[in-house]
Parts: structure tokens; C-alpha cells; sequence
């Protein structure tokens, strides 16, 4: 038997104890799919200006997301509205690629009055959901872009005591539709007994108001050690206070990502001077938790409160509207709505036939 039978017939044989099957390998299929496909996932940042959004976020990813970015005057944001700017960014790391959309809400409190000044924030929420909704009633499902809003960094000043109206009543009126993470920017304007005070007092408020923010989940019990305590410890992080920086700094004979000032230097990804490397840690390592959220419970709620306020499903999935006067249509008009769709389906594919052996009859020819 020559080499290249032995190898051929190597490939088939069974390395394992008898009784294995191979299904076990299923997971790794999985991954290879799951990392030739990409993934996407969608933030939202929301916040007063000035609170250091956009250099956060170039520091969460090293990437530059606004590199155009013009700062309005405090003339300009007397009578400014909320803004939508949605950036997209293709990351890879090791092979993997991640579509990352960054969803940024320019405007957000700097009128004087901020009212109303989250509804189109609430709006864009709702028309992602829409979109999707739509797309997954098509008929070509194959290709759905996901933009819904997975998550939700709101940015709190360190400088009040506490939660604002508005926070209170921004956080409220989107917790049953994202998944809400509270932020405490600037964090390097509080002492660490100060940043310790402000975070209790924020949880009190967050309870106190019934404000529903992301919990972690917990680590299962098959997990090692070493997660249990990561997981331990984020969760008793919450809320974040960071500090960003784009700046690289020499501090004890090293570059690092930093602010100086005249007493020192504050590093970015140092645990002991911010919660950056947690938030980090936060958002990379439960990304999928976060997506899984969004699909399984805002996104149903939001699909099921739909289809009950203005349409219903078809056997095909479809989204029939329904008459407000008259309720719901009679059993017959679903029928032939149904039988409607499946007849223009049918002429669909007997066009795509008929061009087809059109084709072939002029290559024949040819």
C-alpha cells in the first residue's frame, strides 16, 4: 500500500475508544462557520456633551471613529436637536472580524430645554427593530443586516451628586427596549472615597427609580475559578467609572495610554486607577449575552406588542396589516391573501424559467 493510500485511508478511521461517533466536534464547526461569517454588534452611546464619549470609544477599539468631527459652539446648542451618526467600523483581530456600528447621539441635553430631547433616540431604537422585523418577514432572509442597538453606555457627570431628572427619565423610558449600561465619565475628577460615594448613591437612585440596567449573568458551575471571580468582581464594578485617552505617555520607562497632570500620571489601563480594562472586559467577554438579551427579550416584546398593535403573521411569516375599525379579517380573505402570495411566487419562477431556456436556446444557437 503506497503513502498516499495510507493517508487517504487514514482520514476515515476511528482514533477514538469504539462507540464514538464525532458529533463532539460539532462545536468546532460551529467556529469555523461563526468566524468566516463575521459578527456584528451595534452600541449606542448616550450622554451630555463633554463627557469624553467619542475618546472612550476610540479607546475601547484603537480605532479613530470620528476623525471629522466638528464641536458646535454654545450658540449652536441653544436650539439644537438630537442627532443620529451612526459610524461603522470593520474590526479583525486573530482571523476574527467584527462589523462594529457605533451609534453616537450628538445634541443629547445641551438645550435648554431637554424635555424631549430623547424621542429620536427611542425612535431610531424602534425603527431598528422595525427594519429587522421586516426583513424577517421577507422572503430572502438569507442576508439580514442586524441593527438593532445591543447595548447602551450611558454617560453620567461626575460632578453632580448622583442621577439627574433626565437621566432618570432617559434610562426609563429605553430599559424595556436595550440593554442599559450607566457610566460615570471623567473619573480622574474624583478621589477614589468620592468615585466609591457617587457609585452607591447612583445604585440607590437606579433602584429607587425601578430603572432596569444589564445584570451580568452569573458564571455557571462548571466554570474555572479564575471567570467565577472576573464575573465577581465586574458585577461589583457597576457603574463604570472610567477615563479615556488617545494620548501615548512615558510613565516608569514605559509608553501607556494616559492623562498627565501636574501630579502624576493617570493610566488608562491601569485597574487600579480607573474601570476601563472592566468595562472592557465587560463588553468583549459577554458581547453574545448582550446580542442573546436584545433577541429574546426586548426584541420579542417588541415584536409581540407589534403585531398585536397593527399587523399579524401569516403561515409564511408575513406581516398582514389589520384594519382598526373592522379587527381582524375573516378567515376566507387570510386564505386568499395566502393563496395571493403564492401565486405571485409561482409567476416569479415561471419568468426566471423562461428566461433561463431563452439563454440556453441562443447559446444552442450560437
Amino acid at each position: 500500500m503506497s503513502q498516499a493510500e495510507k493517508l487517504k485511508q487514514g482520514q476515515f478511521t476511528n482514533p477514538e475508544t469504539p462507540g464514538y461517533v464525532g458529533f463532539a466536534n460539532l462545536p468546532n464547526q460551529v467556529h469555523r462557520k461563526s468566524v468566516k461569517k463575521g459578527f456584528e454588534f451595534t452600541l449606542m452611546v448616550v450622554g451630555e456633551s463633554g463627557l469624553g464619549k467619542s475618546t472612550l470609544i476610540n479607546s475601547l477599539f484603537l480605532t479613530d471613529l470620528y476623525p471629522e468631527r466638528v464641536i458646535p459652539g454654545a450658540a449652536e446648542k441653544i436650539e439644537r436637536t438630537v442627532q443620529i451618526e451612526a459610524s461603522t467600523v470593520e474590526i479583525e483581530e486573530r482571523g476574527v472580524k467584527l462589523r462594529l456600528t457605533v451609534v453616537d447621539t450628538p445634541g443629547y441635553g445641551d438645550a435648554i430645554n431637554s424635555q424631549d430631547c430623547f424621542n429620536t433616540i427611542i425612535a431610531y431604537i424602534d425603527d431598528q427593530f422595525e427594519r429587522y422585523l421586516h426583513d424577517e418577514s421577507g422572503l430572502n432572509r438569507r442576508h439580514i443586516v442586524d441593527n438593532r442597538v445591543h447595548c447602551c453606555f450611558y454617560f453620567i457627570s461626575p460632578l453632580g451628586h448622583g442621577l439627574k431628572p433626565l437621566d432618570v427619565q432617559f434610562m426609563k423610558a429605553i430599559h424595556n427596549k436595550v440593554n442599559v449600561v450607566p457610566v460615570i465619565a471623567k473619573a480622574d475628577t474624583l478621589t477614589l472615597r468620592e468615585r466609591e460615594r457617587l457609585k452607591r448613591r447612583i445604585l440607590d437612585e437606579i433602584d429607587e427609580h425601578g430603572i432596569k440596567i444589564y445584570h451580568l449573568p452569573d458564571a455557571e458551575s462548571d466554570e474555572d475559578e479564575d471567570f467565577k471571580e472576573q464575573t465577581r468582581i465586574l458585577k461589583a464594578s457597576i457603574p463604570f467609572a472610567v477615563v479615556g485617552s488617545n494620548q501615548q505617555i512615558e510613565a516608569k520607562g514605559k509608553k501607556v495610554r494616559g492623562r498627565l497632570y501636574p501630579w502624576g500620571v493617570v493610566e488608562v489601563e491601569n485597574p487600579e486607577h480607573n474601570d476601563f480594562l472592566k468595562l472592557r472586559t465587560m463588553l468583549i467577554t459577554h458581547m453574545q449575552d448582550l446580542q442573546e438579551v436584545t433577541q429574546d427579550l426586548h426584541y420579542e416584546n417588541f415584536r409581540s406588542e407589534r403585531l398585536k398593535r397593527g399587523g399579524r403573521l401569516s403561515s409564511h411569516g408575513y406581516i398582514l396589516p389589520l384594519s382598526p375599525a373592522k379587527g381582524p379579517e375573516p378567515e376566507e380573505m387570510d386564505k386568499d391573501i395566502i393563496l395571493q402570495e403564492k401565486e405571485a411566487e409561482l409567476r416569479r419562477m415561471q419568468e426566471m424559467i423562461a428566461k433561463m431556456q431563452a439563454q440556453m436556446q441562443k447559446q444552442g444557437d450560437e
